[in-house]
C-alpha cells in the first residue's frame, strides 16, 4: 500500500456525486418523479439537489457512454417507493438483486435501503432532512458494531 512514513488521510465519506446528462431541466423533473429533493441552484448546465449533508450535481452535456458497470448506491427511506416510481414510468429494474436502473442518460443508479446498511446519518441530519424516526435494522446495528460505530 505505499510507503508506510508518509502520512496518509483518512477517508471519510463522499460530500457529492457528479452525474452527466444531456439536459438539466429533464434530470430535475426524472430524478423529481422518483425522490423528494431540495433544489440547492441550478443554472442553464449544472443543478444541485441537497440529500442532507450530501449533494448531487447534473451537469450536462453527457460526454461518455452508458455506464454499463460504474454506478453509485442511493440510499433511501422507502426502496418499494422508487420501485412503483421507476414502474410507473416504464423504466426497467436491472442487476442481480434487482435494484438497479439506468436514467436517461446512461447512468446506473443503484438504489439501497437505509434501514438495513450501514451507512448511516447523524440524528442531527435525520431531524433536519424530517427523518428522525427512520431506525436501522438489528443486522444493521451489529454491522455497525462490528466496526467500533454503533
Amino acid at each position: 500500500m505505499g510507503d508506510e512514513s508518509i502520512k496518509k488521510a483518512r477517508a471519510v465519506g463522499i460530500n457529492h456525486i457528479g452525474l452527466e446528462v444531456d439536459d438539466v431541466g429533464a434530470a430535475l423533473e426524472f430524478y423529481g418523479d422518483l425522490f423528494e429533493f431540495s433544489l440547492r441552484s441550478r443554472s442553464d448546465n449544472q443543478a444541485f439537489i441537497d440529500m442532507g449533508d450530501q449533494f448531487i450535481n447534473f451537469a450536462s452535456p453527457r460526454r461518455q457512454g452508458r455506464d454499463d458497470d460504474r454506478h453509485f448506491g442511493f440510499v433511501v427511506d422507502d426502496p418499494d417507493a422508487v420501485w412503483a416510481a421507476l414502474a410507473a414510468k416504464g423504466v426497467e429494474v436491472i442487476g442481480p438483486r434487482n435494484n438497479n436502473f439506468f436514467d436517461p442518460w446512461g447512468n446506473r443508479i443503484e438504489i439501497v435501503g437505509y434501514k438495513g446498511i450501514q451507512f448511516s446519518k447523524t440524528h442531527a441530519v435525520l431531524n433536519g432532512m424530517g427523518l428522525g424516526d427512520l431506525e436501522k435494522t438489528d443486522a444493521a446495528k451489529r454491522e455497525l458494531s462490528k466496526k467500533g460505530l454503533g
